[in-house]
């Protein structure tokens, strides 16, 4: 009783935090520089067209009563239409939302599984050269810019190798089938998952490797060894599961991250999910879908942040939701 009320408060705490985020994303939209009929109408457009368009779309009233409109709009479920796509914004979101998902939690699972087993690993050989050497790679992936590593893989695998196919999520006419399009699907999937895991294992690596090196260093584990538990039991049933929560906060983090779209790595391979899309709609000045994709990446994070929270639950018996 007390989690499910404990759900249902943070649920409703999402309100103010979606109403904070549209009124911000509304401002700096109409502070931006430029008119958006420009983008509607093309550039040397009739003054008659263009006063047509504006009150068409609600641009010619003031800017608080704009506001007030598209506040009604949003907590109806109406983010309005597209611009540039003459469709409803809810739906292209929707529509690029599956890409998104795939990419994210395809290289999420992987980076977290590999940095997570690599850092309890090299934190039972703290302070040698397998240590020493896992934590430089480690760093060394973390630093490297993201949309540069999506074009050296492309360069290597793509264009020298052609092993894998550098943009899009399938092919055009490509295999018939089930299984065919399935295989033809993580063929391209290949090397987006590859930038985003390369990049991200190392922050999994280096919080695992220090929370499992803090946990084996407390006393229950030097009784554990004193019983006569066996070196892999100590580890994973006792050092793992202890040092988990740390490791967990930055999934929850990441997750929030990644499910509102990796810009750069997925317009590096011209990935059709969330984080292009916004790309393209800032690129087409298209501001009801710009607002319209920021409201539902916020609503992610704050989902991802409760999915975290109700995690620790079932990881720590001690956390309780009051």
């Amino acid at each position: 009783m007390r989690l499910t009320q404990y759900v249902l408060r943070r649920i409703l705490q999402l309100a103010p935090v979606v109403l904070v985020v549209v009124i911000v994303n509304f401002v700096l939209m109409h502070a931006a520089p430029g008119d958006v009929t420009h983008i509607l109408v093309g550039e040397n457009p009739d003054p008659e067209y263009q006063a047509l368009m504006r009150q068409r779309f609600g641009l010619d009233r003031p800017v608080h009563e704009q506001l007030l409109v598209y506040l009604g709009r949003v907590f109806r479920g109406d983010l309005g239409d597209s611009y540039l796509m003459r469709r409803p914004v809810i739906q292209i979101i929707a529509e690029r939302a599956g890409p998104t998902v795939i990419l994210a939690g395809t290289s999420l699972l992987i980076a977290g599984v590999i940095g997570t087993l690599l850092g309890t690993l090299v934190s039972i050989r703290a302070g040698t050269t397998v240590d020493v050497a896992v934590s430089v790679v480690a760093v060394t992936s973390y630093s490297l810019p993201i949309f540069w590593l999506g074009l050296m893989l492309i360069l290597a695998f793509s264009i020298y190798l052609s092993w894998f196919p550098a943009t899009g999520m399938m092919t055009i006419m490509g295999p018939e089938g089930y299984w065919g399009q399935l295989l033809d699907r993580l063929h391209h999937l290949a090397l987006p998952v590859a930038t985003l895991v390369i990049g991200g294992f190392g922050q999994y690596l280096r919080v695992a490797r220090t929370s499992v090196l803090q946990v084996l260093n407390e006393d229950f584990i030097t009784t554990a060894r004193a019983i006569g538990f066996n070196r892999t039991a100590i580890l994973v049933r006792h050092a793992l599961r202890n040092a988990s929560l740390p490791i967990v906060s930055m999934l929850g983090l990441q997750l929030g991250v990644a499910l509102t779209g990796a810009v750069l790595t997925e317009t590096v391979f011209a990935w059709p999910g969330l984080g292009r899309l916004v790309y393209e709609a800032i690129l087409g000045r298209d501001t009801p879908l710009i607002m319209g994709a920021y409201i539902v990446m916020s609503i992610l994070v704050a989902l991802a942040s409760l999915l975290t929270d109700l995690v620790y639950a079932i990881l720590d018996p001690r956390v309780e939701y009051r």
